[in-house]
């Protein structure tokens, strides 16, 4: 069994109470707020019958290794998730559903990392992909920014992901980078389809390797004086598209 690990934050806290209630083992929080959030949140956390403790701020900053825990701190057992991407795709196309995934190449800021799993999880992104040596991992920071997707997303990092578009290419699912210089739009091009959507970095773009092994690239249309929009924002654009196009 995998130690108990913490995650804060209303959001966060909120959606594991809600979605696995048995694996929080114990919710802090700061006794001063007395506010109409922190109310309801401990109304509904109580409704679960999870154990509550009374806490300062010094404890819940200490706990939380962040300032940015609202008041609201957990201890929490890690919840059982799809072991590997294989098993996924396996159990969607058992399903007869079409993929929808998210692959960031070299993604490190655990913020944006955070951002792109919350707007992965609203478009109904099926997993989010990254390399093991060129991005962020799932910590404590990326679960608050998260609000919650960090539990409910699946987050594959593999060891390489050129191989990795390759074996998704093998599945019949096309691979659709993203790049200033495509010669199309992100309007232009089929999302329908089993979809893998392949963003970099603000700035750096895509490695070189990841750019060669994309079925299409394609742009988002820039009406403005800025050049290029934060991942966590492109990846929204571009999952929001696919949702569009396959709900239309």
């Amino acid at each position: 069994m995998s130690s108990p690990k913490v995650i804060f934050g209303f959001h966060a806290v909120g959606v594991r109470l809600k979605t696995a209630p048995k694996s929080v083992l114990e919710v802090l929080f700061d006794a001063s707020r007395r506010d109409a959030r922190m109310k309801q949140f401990l109304a509904r956390a109580q409704e679960t019958g999870v154990r509550l403790i009374e806490a300062d701020g010094a404890r819940l900053s200490k706990l939380s290794g962040s300032h940015g825990h609202q008041g609201v701190v957990a201890r929490v057992e890690p919840v059982a998730q799809v072991r590997s991407l294989d098993e996924l795709l396996e159990g969607l196309e058992e399903a007869g559903t079409v993929p929808l995934l998210l692959v960031l190449d070299g993604v490190t800021d655990p913020h944006n990392l955070g951002a792109c799993l919350r707007v992965a999880d609203g478009a109904g992104a099926h997993a989010v992909i990254a390399p093991k040596d060129h991005a962020a991992g799932i910590n404590a920071t990326v679960a608050k920014v998260a609000s919650g997707a960090a539990e409910t997303v699946p987050y594959f990092m593999v060891t390489n992901l050129a191989r990795t578009l390759n074996e998704l290419k093998e599945r019949s699912i096309w691979c659709v980078g993203t790049s200033d210089d495509a010669p199309g739009t992100i309007y232009q091009s089929d999302f329908k389809r089993p979809l893998a959507l392949v963003l970099g970095a603000e700035g750096e773009g895509m490695r070189q390797l990841t750019r060669k092994s994309c079925d299409e690239l394609v742009s988002i249309p820039m009406a403005g004086a800025v050049e290029s929009l934060n991942v966590s924002v492109a990846s929204g654009v571009c999952l929001y598209e696919a949702l569009r196009q396959r709900t239309a």
